[in-house]
């Protein structure tokens, strides 16, 4: 009886086994010791049954493989899905990488370096466009207003004092929150595999 065949590479990609459908159950037992290659484990799942006839493997030899490749297949990227989201905020607002903590985050005031210098992560995903600035505005706002309101009442100065008291309280607060509130979405994004960082 004819067995149909399907293309299985070791994990040293050196060389290339013909293995056919009536010995999956062979390898069932060392799931680490292939990944399917030219069918996926989609389509092995599809056709399993049309697959399993000439065979004669059995229907729990065919899910087991499919179940244990499927879950090789995934083990790789298990570990860049445990990015912890606050750590990686706070690396940000410090200016550091999201990834290692090391790295520098800014190559200059605003701009984002592409890569990092340490860990050699790619940066360049980041989508934080305006959002640090509304961010910006809204903290100095909240912050300022009621600050404004209780000097005012409070001490009674002239108005151009006031004035020039308060303006240059929000020049330097949002100077200084704009870099570290764009350090912290970077962080975000990274962490939620936002944009190209979850590609």
């Amino acid at each position: 009886m004819r067995q149909r065949s399907f293309f299985v590479p070791t994990l040293t990609q050196t060389q290339h086994l013909h293995v056919s459908v009536a010995n999956l159950h062979s390898f069932s037992r060392h799931p680490a010791a292939v990944t399917v290659d030219h069918l996926s484990i989609d389509t092995l799942r599809a056709h399993k049954s049309e697959l399993l006839k000439p065979a004669g493997t059995s229907m729990n030899d065919m899910n087991r493989v499919t179940d244990q490749h499927a879950s090789f297949e995934n083990s790789d990227s298990a570990p860049e899905q445990d990015r912890d989201t606050k750590r990686s905020m706070l690396r940000g607002w410090r200016g550091k990488c999201p990834h290692c903590g090391s790295g520098p985050l800014m190559k200059s005031y605003l701009k984002v370096n592409d890569v990092c210098s340490v860990c050699r992560e790619e940066l360049y995903h980041h989508r934080a466009d305006d959002g640090p600035a509304y961010l910006t505005i809204l903290f100095v706002g909240h912050l300022m207003a009621p600050l404004l309101h209780v000097a005012f009442v409070t001490w009674r100065p002239e108005p151009l004092t006031l004035f020039t008291i308060f303006a240059v309280g929000c020049v330097a607060l949002s100077l200084y929150l704009l870099p570290r509130l764009k350090g912290a979405i970077v962080g975000y994004q990274w962490a939620r595999g936002m944009g190209g960082f979850g590609a």
